[in-house]
């Protein structure tokens, strides 16, 4: 599903439909293709926006969850967006989090898959020779529950940032800031109602790590998927949006109800 990528000065994003912002971040190794499905299940009834984060394009003083973050906020500031349902995949939801803390205002409601910000397996101890293709393969395999959804063009896109030495640089400056940016003691700051729909198989953010912020998140309800990995709107994409839709659903008729 091909979408129209807008231009908005230096922001480039996908928006499609209208209603209530949806507002979705992509991880350290995502795209907009990752929200295929989501984008499509919603659009009738929420304007999804899908921004393209700036892993790459930030320097490195900045390249951090919080330079990410930085960003976002720009981005919803020049957009004008309000009352926004916030989505954010394994390091966007890092960078949900923050953003979260530091503008509640904005935000209706949260959505956490796969988050960092508590704990995360990265790409292991050692990091790959550039050139090591099968490496990167099983690595980009070990993000689903069945490998096969590591299709060719997905190893492709993860080898040829990984072959690049200045990317691989600001990955890992972003993985070690991800890493020092633990946030478990400031969680019970959040008050809107949250959802976290997380892959019982799930290797990069465990389903302890799922439990733990299901804790500390005061207003929050966890649901996990049987068979999926650590990106379910791609994996189990059905699954994802019968979930999200019943709780922005129930979050509607709880406005109502106090109207």
């Amino acid at each position: 599903m091909n979408y129209e990528i807008k231009q908005d000065g230096k922001f480039k994003f996908i928006e499609e439909g209208e209603g209530e912002p949806l507002l979705l971040l992509h991880g350290l190794f995502g795209a907009l293709s990752n929200f295929s499905d989501l984008i499509e299940y919603f659009k009738p009834t929420n304007k999804v926006i899908v921004p393209m984060l700036p892993l790459f394009e930030l320097d490195l003083l900045h390249t951090s969850v919080g330079g990410l973050q930085k960003f976002v906020n720009k981005f919803i500031e020049t957009r004008g967006y309000d009352n926004i349902h916030l989505l954010g995949n394994s390091l966007g939801g890092h960078v949900a989090l923050i953003y979260i803390l530091k503008h509640p205002e904005k935000i209706k409601s949260l959505i956490l898959t796969g988050s960092s910000g508590l704990f995360e397996n990265g790409m292991g101890d050692s990091y790959p020779k550039r050139g090591d293709k099968e490496y990167i393969r099983k690595k980009t395999q070990l993000t689903f529950y069945d490998p096969a959804m590591a299709s060719e063009e997905l190893v492709n896109e993860c080898f040829e940032i990984t072959n690049n030495r200045l990317k691989v640089i600001k990955i890992i400056s972003l993985a070690k800031s991800a890493i020092r940016n633990n946030l478990g003691e400031e969680l019970s700051q959040i008050k809107q109602p949250t959802c976290l729909i997380w892959g019982n198989n799930d290797s990069i953010t465990p389903p302890f790590v799922a439990k733990e912020f299901n804790k500390l998140i005061p207003n929050s309800e966890l649901h996990f998927i049987d068979k999926c990995g650590h990106a379910p709107m791609m994996e189990v994409p059905g699954e994802f949006n019968r979930i999200l839709g019943e709780f922005i659903a129930k979050l509607k008729v709880s406005v109502a109800t106090v109207l």
